[in-house]
């Protein structure tokens, strides 16, 4: 099993990956189009996210609209909000099957069971992280294919915000975490077979005199 220094590591990696997932849920700036005007009133930064859409004004007024109706998204923000919540559930799961599980802890029982629960807290980050980098990859490709359409007007056209950078990072967070976490379940699985445990066998003239009765008795 891994060092417990190392699995401290990988948990605060889970940890800013979890905490970095779910901001980035959250978050209404997936794309940005900056519009500067010449009127006062005129928006100067519309962001589209997830869940909202909000406006900020050269006046400083900020406000945000939420989207109600779920069928009349476009299928890679539906696809988007579906993954990204499963990446913060499975994530968050992950997080209390690893506490448990960890070698610096004291709950969990025995090694062998400590280590089954490091190895499943290791699949659900793993799971999380792909969950987390699917939304993320469409929607950017979404917005590049858009961005590259002559067809469309400059004034629709949006550019990557710091949610989509957020989701990467904290993917990448999960995916390291969860391989740290599963390799230790595996490079102990490994030894135990490199090295089984060794078996005592009786002397052999131990096993002779307890087999059968003596041929002295007979003499």
């Amino acid at each position: 099993m891994a060092s417990a220094s190392l699995q401290f590591f990988a948990f605060i990696l889970a940890l800013f990956g979890v905490f970095g997932d779910i901001t980035a849920t959250l978050l209404p700036n997936w794309k940005v189009n900056a519009d500067v005007g010449s009127n006062i009133i005129t928006a100067i930064t519309q962001m589209q996210g997830l869940w909202m859409d909000c406006t900020w004004y050269s006046t400083g007024m900020f406000s945000c609209t939420l989207k109600y109706s779920v069928l009349s998204l476009p299928i890679y923000i539906q696809a988007a909000r579906t993954t990204m919540v499963l990446s913060c559930i499975l994530s968050a799961f992950g997080i209390c099957i690893t506490t448990v599980g960890m070698k610096c802890t004291k709950l969990g029982g025995d090694t062998d069971s400590k280590s089954h629960a490091c190895f499943a807290g290791g699949v659900c980050f793993i799971l999380g992280g792909i969950f987390g980098l699917i939304p993320t990859s469409w929607y950017t490709r979404e917005i590049i294919s858009n961005f590259l359409d002559q067809n469309i007007p400059e004034s629709s056209k949006h550019e990557p915000g710091g949610a989509i950078y957020t989701g990467f990072i904290s993917a990448g967070f999960l995916l390291v975490a969860g391989v740290i976490f599963c390799s230790s379940c595996f490079k102990k699985q490994q030894g135990a077979w490199i090295y089984p445990p060794k078996q005592h066998h009786l002397p052999s003239t131990d096993q002779d005199s307890n087999a059968g009765y003596s041929l002295k008795d007979y003499v």
